[in-house]
């Protein structure tokens, strides 16, 4: 079977394992779109983003487009004779016409096993909920959030040290990893979609950084999946007084038989450790 020409999408540092993936499995790889470069740091500095470092070292071409919904944009992606379009957390929601647009269409690398955890923040909601297990999703894309049909899922333990830093890095090789499978299958047209049962869909929206203001008289199993969740951004934070410390590492002591009574771990003030 001939290789298949893919255009990847992605933007962020989540994506690069999957991209990676496919620069090393059998097909060909047209070309990277990730969103434009944006101005980091206290000297503003127009910084690219992850996914561009490595397609330019990779020689692929880079789209970077204002927006994906113009006409001259989908003629562009036309003329590059797709099967398929991969997206690994490209950051903007897709149009129809460009989603439908190979003959393969779009597929997608979700961190969560949907439909559990729709959205932008997986990987962050399934850690502060308290799951035990998350995973990745090759989904078709379709025009609703994370509604399409599943393809593949993968699990993935959650410890009790695992932090959204530590399963980012898990979930984004396991992603890369279950693509190229996934691919495979697709090809050999052995890849069933599986409808997405709407009976046990949840959301994972953005968080914010209020979102990390400890109250201190929730149960300490409760913070200890909070500040996990929150690590390293945007972070879980309490007062003492009028000064502000934010919460790392927690640990739940065990006391009176057994029983969950505190919370021990790390913290900072103003950002510096302490």
């Amino acid at each position: 079977m001939r290789p298949l020409r893919i255009l990847f999408m992605g933007t962020p540092d989540f994506a690069v394992p999957t991209l990676q993936a496919l620069l090393d499995g059998p097909d060909t790889i047209v070309g990277a779109v990730c969103q434009p470069d944006r101005k980091k740091g206290r000297g503003k500095k127009l910084q690219p983003p992850p996914i561009k470092v490595l397609a330019q070292e990779k020689g692929l071409p880079v789209l970077q487009p204002t927006s994906i919904r113009t006409d001259a944009f989908l003629d562009e992606i036309k003329a590059l004779q797709l099967d398929l379009i991969v997206v690994a957390a490209y950051g903007k929601i897709l149009p129809g016409k460009l989603l439908n647009l190979p003959p393969l269409g779009t597929i997608n690398v979700h961190g969560s096993l949907l439909p559990k955890y729709r959205g932008a923040a997986p990987i962050q909601w399934a850690l502060i909920n308290g799951e035990q297990e998350t995973g990745v999703t090759i989904m078709q894309m379709d025009v609703g959030m994370d509604t399409g049909d599943i393809l593949l899922p993968a699990k993935l333990p959650i410890t009790d040290d695992d932090t959204t830093g530590t399963l980012f890095e898990k979930i984004a090789m396991l992603g890369g990893k279950a693509l190229l499978e996934a691919i495979g299958l697709l090809k050999e047209d052995k890849l069933p979609p599986i409808k997405q049962d709407e009976s046990l869909a949840t959301e994972a929206p953005m968080l914010t950084k209020e979102q990390g203001h400890i109250d201190w008289n929730r149960p300490a199993r409760e913070l200890h999946c909070l500040i996990r969740g929150l690590d390293p951004w945007p972070s879980a934070y309490g007062f003492l007084g009028d000064r502000r410390f934010r919460f790392f590492k927690p640990q739940v002591v065990h006391r009176d038989g057994g029983k969950m009574h505190c919370l021990s771990g790390r913290f900072n003030r103003k950002g510096k450790s302490v």
